[in-house]
């Protein structure tokens, strides 16, 4: 299982060891916690971007599916996000910023709250998809059934887990995005009524939570930049005009992870101590150390 996953993900080889050492005793937790739980089990994943997240929630996806023989969901906060009609209505109302994907305010909370109660309450639902290439959801005939009886909700996000700041936090402006396009602190503002009033009453249906913490913001910028590198030597094989405009410069990169930075400094700082297990990484995103339980 592992040697296929790891070509099927194109995944470095050093991977196996991390694999071999975390994520299958975490897997092997899991499914022992399951069996124990009323179900569907709810694991809740935070990591910020390029932290690895998604690759360890296709991993317990995988293992629990073909080893355990469990019903898993694997859901992305990414899945929820607007289209850009949508977000280009939000950015005309409320502030510019809006038209970026991203931030808490630029998800289908509805569609969110409706297919996660769904999934805790035992029904079948549709799962959304999002394609960031298009920048729109997938269309929705693409989109797969739960499993009539699911054993666990896999949900991960870049700011899932994450709780609104104090408004004494958001007068200050912490980069050059949100001195020069958010003088006024309307965007961030929006962002954080958004965090708790939508977002933050959602984490009651998680059961677990684990977070993939980073050192510091500024591998952010490095590991989203690895990531678009990854991505353009992908486009690269389809070798269409559209395919490379889809590719973000590394200025296009940092000007990007500019809206992420708040909360992901929040999340460095307020969550660990929050969740069940946190795997500590180093700037490499090699697990140096572990905290907790599942």
């Amino acid at each position: 299982m592992l040697s296929n996953f790891i070509e099927q993900y194109q995944l470095p080889a050093s991977f196996e060891q991390t694999a071999r050492l975390h994520f299958m005793p975490l897997a092997k937790q899991l499914t022992n916690k399951v069996t124990n739980s009323p179900k569907p089990f709810f694991l809740g994943i935070n990591g910020c971007q390029g932290s690895g997240k998604s690759t360890l929630a296709s991993f317990l996806f995988h293992y629990l599916t073909e080893q355990a023989q469990l019903s898993v969901v694997n859901l992305s906060l990414d899945d929820f996000y607007y289209d850009q009609i949508t977000r280009q209505q939000l950015a005309s109302d409320i502030h510019p910023l809006l038209a970026t994907r991203g931030v808490p305010g630029t998800h289908d909370i509805t569609l969110l709250a409706n297919t996660l109660h769904a999934l805790k309450t035992g029904k079948q639902t549709l799962l959304p998809r999002f394609d960031k290439a298009q920048d729109n959801p997938s269309p929705k005939t693409g989109w797969l059934d739960s499993p009539e009886n699911t054993d666990v909700v896999i949900f991960e996000g870049w700011c899932w887990g994450v709780t609104a700041q104090a408004m004494a936090e958001l007068a200050p402006a912490i980069n050059s995005l949100e001195a020069k396009s958010d003088a006024t602190a309307t965007w961030r503002n929006y962002v954080n009524e958004q965090l708790a009033n939508d977002y933050q009453p959602l984490y009651q249906l998680m059961n677990s939570w684990l977070m993939l913490k980073a050192p510091s913001f500024d591998c952010v910028a490095q590991w989203r930049w690895q990531q678009e590198q990854k991505l353009a030597a992908q486009q690269a094989i389809i070798n269409t005009k559209e395919a490379a405009n889809k590719v973000m410069s590394k200025s296009q990169v940092m000007d990007f992870i500019a809206y992420f930075q708040r909360l992901t400094e929040h999340a460095l700082a307020t969550l660990p101590e929050r969740c069940d297990l946190v795997f500590e990484l180093d700037q490499e995103r090699n697990i140096n150390a572990i905290v907790g339980r599942i």
